[in-house]
């Protein structure tokens, strides 16, 4: 039996800021969230481990629906020592749950990747939990292909989603695709009766294309502003009408690099208050230095880390990491530490479907717990109530 006792902290949790708080949990579960007077201290065992927080905030771990790799690792290269880089890398950087994100592809190596993280979610899993698989692309247009192969994409393809489905249920949570595609309207449809997050990205789509999707069953857009149809005051384009639409919630990629604060900004106030979900679209490079790397099959330069094609200069996701975006959004963007943990953890568990149990700190749901400094340092990172930050 494992026991974790936090007292004195700085607790964020969907009702507001416990200034003078204390969290228990038991076996990964929490059972106490709340003031430091309404708790029974007779009721710790001798054995649990006691912090005490000393005015620190504590937040409920990250959950990065988008992301692909980290410290030398990608998804696509899937095993189960990548898959602990990955997942020991980003647990570090304060995520405490995530989803392996897939690059286009041919549909083999797809196949690959989803038989792997499938296995590697069968056994316990040490460091960030896998929820998972986020298919981005192959069914995305060329035109928007940013670091996408614009070789190996297709038209959607539903058969290779239904096999996909029979043989690993369940694991695919969130596909991106370009719905103007011929196929791309029976595809969200498809998604939307099984349960899996149909997204906008990569995509070329009018306003008119983003509308008839949403009533297919379109939800969400990826790296909103990146890699779409922009908005102009004729054409309001896929960005028009993901920042209009309040059937769509939107990622943003906090970095200044991707997205510029004013437009981040924007984003916020038209996504407030569940609209909004932050990712890193981290690729291998993430925690590494600046030099040459691989994503999708492409060769990518990361310098003063920034990540591009080698070939053409195009952005090729990016180095950041959780901490670093929440940091970003209340120091650049001018958000509160709560509204931005909000989106770091509560918005992607409710896109997911899984706030039950994740992305907020109330008794019942899994101890998944960042201890961060009032400069916004992380400084402990629990996933299910163990210690993960340094393991």
């Amino acid at each position: 039996m494992s026991e974790l006792l936090i007292t004195g902290a700085k607790i964020v949790t969907e009702q507001g800021v416990i200034e003078n708080g204390v969290v228990h949990a038991l076996d990964g579960i929490l059972t106490y969230v709340g003031e430091a007077s309404g708790w029974q201290a007779d009721s710790v065992g001798p054995q649990a481990a006691h912090i005490h927080a000393d005015g620190k905030w504590l937040l409920p771990g990250f959950i990065d629906v988008h992301v692909h790799g980290g410290n030398g690792a990608d998804f696509m290269d899937s095993n189960s020592k990548t898959l602990d880089t990955i997942t020991r890398f980003h647990a570090s950087h304060g995520t405490t749950s995530m989803l392996a994100t897939t690059m286009t592809a041919t549909r083999e190596a797809i196949d690959r990747v989803l038989g792997e993280v499938q296995s590697y979610m069968e056994r316990p899993m040490p460091y960030a939990q896998l929820l998972g698989v986020h298919l981005e692309g192959p069914f995305i247009s060329p035109k928007w292909a940013g670091a996408q192969d614009p070789k190996l994409m297709v038209t959607p393809q539903l058969d290779w989603l239904q096999d996909w489905h029979e043989r690993f249920p369940q694991l695919m949570k969130q596909l991106t695709l370009a719905p103007e595609r011929e196929g791309g309207l029976e595809m969200i449809a498809w998604l939307r009766d099984h349960g899996i997050v149909a997204a906008c990205g990569h995509t070329d789509a009018t306003y008119a294309d983003i509308q008839s999707a949403v009533i297919a069953g379109l939800s969400h857009a990826v790296h909103t502003y990146n890699a779409m149809k922009p908005l102009h005051h004729r054409e309001p384009g896929t960005v028009g009408a993901v920042l209009t639409d309040a059937r769509i919630s939107g990622e943003i990629i906090a970095d200044g690099i991707h997205v510029h604060p004013a437009a981040i900004k924007l984003l916020t106030m038209v996504k407030q208050p569940h609209g909004l979900l932050l990712i890193t679209d981290a690729m291998s490079a993430a925690g590494l230095g600046d030099g040459q790397y691989e994503l999708g099959g492409q060769a990518v330069t990361v310098q003063s880390g920034v990540a591009r094609l080698t070939e053409g200069g195009a952005l090729a996701g990016s180095t950041l990491t959780m901490i670093e975006a929440l940091r970003f959004m209340v120091r650049e963007v001018g958000v509160s530490v709560a509204d931005a943990s909000r989106y770091a953890s509560g918005n992607p568990a409710r896109l997911l479907g899984l706030e039950a149990t994740h992305g907020s700190l109330a008794a019942g749901k899994q101890a998944d717990l960042l201890l961060v400094s009032q400069e916004l340092e992380l400084e402990q990172v629990w996933v299910r109530g163990t210690n993960v930050k340094d393991a």
